[in-house]
């Protein structure tokens, strides 16, 4: 008995709930059952109806019935199974009138039809043509074609979320999350699709049950138990209508409810609220129709008491709409004419990091109006401090009314270095290249990434992701293109603040080091300027124990920021490749021409690079852009390997006509990689 007990208290009965479901309706297709229990089964049956019709009503988007399908299976054979059951009760106790088959199916084919058969069949026929020509036809279409274009869409959505992954909108797990709600949509009106023929079959056997009932009835009732043709004819059909409206009525009720899942818009409220709040919003509208409701009422010979009833009830709910809010209460702030001293306060410092927008875009930065711009730009100061090793300053946001109403601009030490227009009541659909068609909007183009874009309606959105356009709002514009000014501009942002943290940040984790090293053998000033370099390439700095450490081995016999830089670099060296090449074993990357090479050391060696011909650097550089894009248009990471030498000055040479080409030295790169030259870099 305890072992017993135990095994009980260990059962999962959530677990068990459908597997005992799937065995009560095969049984329930070969073992005969009591009159008594199938009263309790077509109860059960009606009543999960009920339930799944309810959820559906409440629920906010299809993902949160996800099992919606299942249920639409498992409900589809229990009616089935319920049929068979009560068929054979009907051909084995027919004869005895209307009450052999229970309580249940003797009230639907008494009281519901009214004890009239062929009232019976009418209701039948009307509610197998509402079920199976209107509802079970329609929601499968929608379901068809969300499908289609849930799978179409699939691309644009993961880029988008890329694309807010890259600019530290979210982070791994907010992703990995989004990821696995677009294939959960997809596989859910994929089987929404397939699960809406059930639905059909199951409108076509209710007609076939039906009639095999009323004959095997009729035969069995005449030959076998000797009634007459009107007895049996009235006991029998009533039997069998009471079937079929008691089995066909759920049936109903579960095609209302799959109507509703696959036709539900994600607006994040459930369908009495959308329908109460996008109804009854427009009171223009409401007015319009009260007027003419009024007009129909008074026309001799028509209903006048529902047409003025309905009226007046309109009335009063424009009436009720229009009725002003009391304003709130505002304290008084006592006005002095005496202007205020002129205080060292009146000075306002300069931003680091400032942003500023126009009057239209403020609620894109005021949260009691739903701005999530402020969200994402510490979505975005997180992001880059995990990528680079240090935290930049706060953003300060401001409104400027010398801007255009829709445009921005992002600062650094009051520099504008970059900035834009977006306009809060629409999105952006940004072109990757592979979109399958055009759509309406305003052209512009991506700040970011320079692609190029069209502002675009909301209502556009889903068409615009299906046809492979990247959707993304205002906020994400602003914020994605902040990122981006981050990367190009970390050295800038690295002060003498942002040292001191970091070396207090290692100092916490490796106390000794930083005290031997910091300011005995370096000052902070040199190590300011070494970070800076490795910045301005985009090598991160979050290694600052190896960083250190190198420099700790260098600084007594140099003091020279640049040979300093390079010692670091090159003790970097796998970080950066990694960086550069993740997961590759053979690097594809360009060299320097032999002629070009000569010319580059001789320059050097004279002249610190001062004395290179104008025309020559001229072709260098185009031949260096050129350089850049042909690999980039090859899928390849545009990377230039040099002598250990010329390295710093190539990346500074080249770093305007080619700003996303890397220059590493030979001796940057791990023996473990190999190398593969893809392209030669000539004048």
């Amino acid at each position: 008995m305890n072992l017993l007990n135990r095994l009980l208290q260990k059962l999962n009965w959530h677990t068990l709930a459908a597997p005992i479901l799937v065995i009560m309706v095969l049984a329930m297709l070969i073992i005969p059952l009591p009159t008594f229990l199938l009263d309790i089964l077509f109860t059960f049956n009606i009543t999960l109806g009920l339930i799944i019709l309810l959820v559906s009503l409440y629920m906010q988007r299809p993902l949160e019935f996800a099992a919606f399908p299942t249920a639409l299976l498992l409900t589809t054979l229990l009616r089935l199974s319920l049929n068979v059951a009560a068929a054979r009760i009907i051909l084995l106790h027919g004869q005895n009138g209307p009450g052999a088959a229970g309580q249940v199916i003797e009230s639907f084919g008494a009281f519901v039809v009214g004890g009239d058969y062929v009232v019976g069949i009418i209701v039948f026929a009307i509610l197998v043509i509402i079920n199976f020509v209107v509802i079970t036809k329609g929601a499968g279409r929608i379901a068809e074609v969300s499908a289609r274009f849930t799978l179409d869409a699939m691309p644009g959505k993961q880029m988008a979320i890329d694309a807010d992954l890259n600019a530290g909108i979210i982070d791994q797990e907010e992703a990995h999350r989004r990821r696995s709600e677009i294939a959960q949509e997809a596989d859910f009106f994929g089987s929404m699709d397939g699960a809406s023929k059930f639905v059909r079959g199951d409108a076509v056997a209710a007609i076939l049950i039906l009639f095999i009932n009323l004959i095997g009835g009729l035969i069995i009732g005449i030959w076998q138990h000797g009634l007459s043709l009107s007895t049996a004819a009235h006991d029998y059909t009533l039997l069998s209508i009471g079937d079929a409206l008691v089995a066909q009525i759920p049936a109903l009720v579960i095609s209302i409810a799959a109507g509703i899942v696959v036709s539900t818009v994600n607006t994040g409220q459930d369908l009495g609220k959308q329908l109460i709040g996008q109804v009854f919003q427009n009171q223009e509208v409401l007015t319009i129709v009260a007027v003419i409701l009024a007009i129909l009422g008074l026309i001799p010979g028509m209903p006048h008491l529902p047409f003025l009833g309905a009226a007046a009830l309109l009335g009063g709910i424009v009436w009720y709409g229009k009725q002003p809010k009391a304003p709130e209460k505002v304290p008084e702030v006592p006005s002095s004419n005496e202007p205020e001293e002129v205080t060292w306060a009146s000075v306002e410092p300069l931003d680091p990091l400032g942003l500023e927008v126009g009057y239209r875009l403020i609620p894109l930065v005021d949260k009691g109006q739903g701005g999530e711009l402020l969200a994402r730009i510490r979505g975005v100061r997180k992001k880059f401090a995990q990528d680079f090793g240090f935290l930049v300053p706060a953003v300060h946001v401001r409104d400027n009314l010398e801007l255009r109403p829709t445009a921005y601009r992002i600062n650094i030490k009051g520099v504008e270095a970059g900035g834009g227009e977006v306009f809060p009541d629409l999105l952006l659909a940004i072109d990757p290249g592979n979109v399958l068609g055009k759509i309406s909007g305003t052209p512009t183009t991506d700040p970011s990434f320079g692609l190029p874009a069209v502002w675009i309606n909301k209502e556009e959105r889903d068409k615009s992701v299906a046809l492979g356009y990247t959707v993304v709002d205002p906020a994400t514009v602003i914020a994605t293109q902040l990122h981006q000014i981050l990367q190009s501009h970390g050295a800038e942002l690295l002060g003498r603040e942002e040292v001191e943290g970091l070396l207090s940040h290692l100092a916490s984790r490796s106390p000794k080091l930083v005290e031997d090293v910091i300011p005995k053998m370096l000052s902070p000033d040199k190590l300011k300027k070494v970070l800076q370099n490795l910045l301005n390439e985009g090598v991160p700095i979050r290694d600052m124990r190896t960083i250190v450490e190198i420099l700790a081995e260098h600084a007594p016999q140099s003091q020279d920021v640049d040979e300093l830089t390079a010692a670091v670099r090159k003790a970097l060296g796998p970080y950066i490749v990694q960086g550069l090449f993740p997961g590759q074993s053979e690097l594809p990357v360009a060299v320097l021409d032999g002629q070009l090479e000569h010319l580059l050391q001789e320059s050097l060696r004279n002249s610190n690079g001062e004395a290179l011909e104008p025309g020559l650097a001229q072709r260098v550089l185009e031949k260096a852009g050129d350089l850049m894009q042909q690999m980039e248009a090859g899928g390849m990471q545009p990377v230039l390997l040099a002598m250990a030498p010329m390295r710093a000055f190539l990346a500074h040479f080249l770093a305007r006509s080619a700003p996303r080409m890397r220059v590493l030295s030979y001796a940057e790169i791990p023996e473990s990689k190999k190398i593969r030259v893809v392209a030669t870099l000539g004048a």
